[in-house]
């Protein structure tokens, strides 16, 4: 994603050319409602995430915080991302300057890598907690988790940065300002090594750690079928493992189905440049942003703590002095 350009039909460069700068016609008003909508779930539903995550102590685990971290990279892409994208993609004969086009990749960029890394990480934390059940309790400390978040969030900004900065996107600034979009130079060496590292890597981690973890919650179900004077809390253990590890499942394949489309499109734009390659970079990178709307979703769909969480917080509950110390598990586990 980082160092895929995407192609306008006909773009006029800013330094060379005099775009219409025109009134939003009616079908441009058309769309942008929808785009308004998809942009208020974003940041709503991801606020929601937030907010439940900090203020209900009981949530407050390794494994919600790495959700958090999660929710505030969607979050931050809804506020900033997602408004810079889609009006460009509605209005492509509009001219944007430096700092609107430097703004958009930057967060663009920087976002993305988080949120795939993050997922990783949610997938690991899961595999952990599956496997050795007594060693992450002792080991994975919501301390070890905040560091992890911390390294994760500095990380990407050191990789992107030195990204950009080697790409020439800092030094040839002017030269990438085109009408209707913010294009980027395309370095075939940075890209391959950006296509290896922000997708190839992550997501290989999130495949295989997944099977893992679908063979363990396997195990554990042929085991509680298997000895049935099994304790009830036992029982209750290993389905609520099972129940997580579905939830995941669903995150992370919705996940996989709106990057991979755009990335597989874009690696093979740099060697295939054609009008069939170019239009599947149009259609699947929406796919990318959109995914952030679509997370909260999945949490309020399949997590019950998000559900009473959101309850309370709509109801205002939240305003109550001891509010922070509401039951909103009730012996379910993420």
């Amino acid at each position: 994603m980082n160092l895929t350009e995407e192609h306008q039909e006909t773009p006029c460069v800013h330094s060379n050319f005099s775009c219409l700068q025109t009134s939003p016609t009616a079908t441009e008003m058309l769309l942008y409602m929808p785009v308004a909508i998809v942009v208020s779930l974003t940041v709503c539903g991801n606020l929601l995430v937030i907010i439940s995550i900090c203020h209900f102590k009981q949530l407050q685990t390794p494994t919600n915080f790495l959700v958090l971290s999660l929710a505030m990279a969607d979050f931050l892409v809804g506020v900033i991302v997602m408004p810079l994208y889609f009006t460009m993609w509605i209005d492509p004969w509009r001219c944007f300057d430096i700092l609107y086009c430097t703004t958009f990749k930057v967060a663009a960029y920087y976002f993305t890598c988080i949120s795939i890394y993050n997922v990783a990480l949610i997938a690991l934390d899961r595999y952990l907690a599956l496997s050795n059940p007594f060693h992450y309790s002792m080991k994975m400390t919501v301390n070890v988790t905040l560091r992890m978040i911390v390294i994760l969030w500095l990380y990407s900004l050191i990789y992107n940065m030195v990204l950009f900065y080697f790409n020439g996107d800092f030094t040839d600034m002017k030269e990438n300002i085109t009408c209707g979009e913010c294009s980027v130079t395309v370095n075939k060496v940075w890209a391959i090594v950006d296509f290896i590292i922000a997708f190839v890597l992550p997501c290989s981690m999130i495949v295989i750690i997944n099977l893992k973890i679908f063979a363990i919650a396997k195990k554990h179900a042929n085991k509680i079928r298997s000895v049935r004077k099994c304790p009830k809390n036992d029982h209750g253990s290993m389905a609520s493992e099972r129940k997580a590890a579905k939830s995941l499942g669903i995150l992370v394949a919705v996940f996989l189905l709106c990057l991979v489309p755009y990335y597989v499109s874009a690696f093979v734009d740099m060697y295939f440049r054609n009008k069939s390659v170019h239009l599947a970079i149009s259609i699947t990178a929406p796919l990318v942003y959109l995914n952030s709307s679509i997370n909260p979703i999945i949490y309020a769909l399949f997590y019950p703590w998000f559900q009473r969480s959101v309850k309370h917080i709509l109801t205002l509950r939240i305003c109550g002095s001891e509010s922070s110390i509401l039951n909103v598990l009730e012996r379910e586990t993420l």
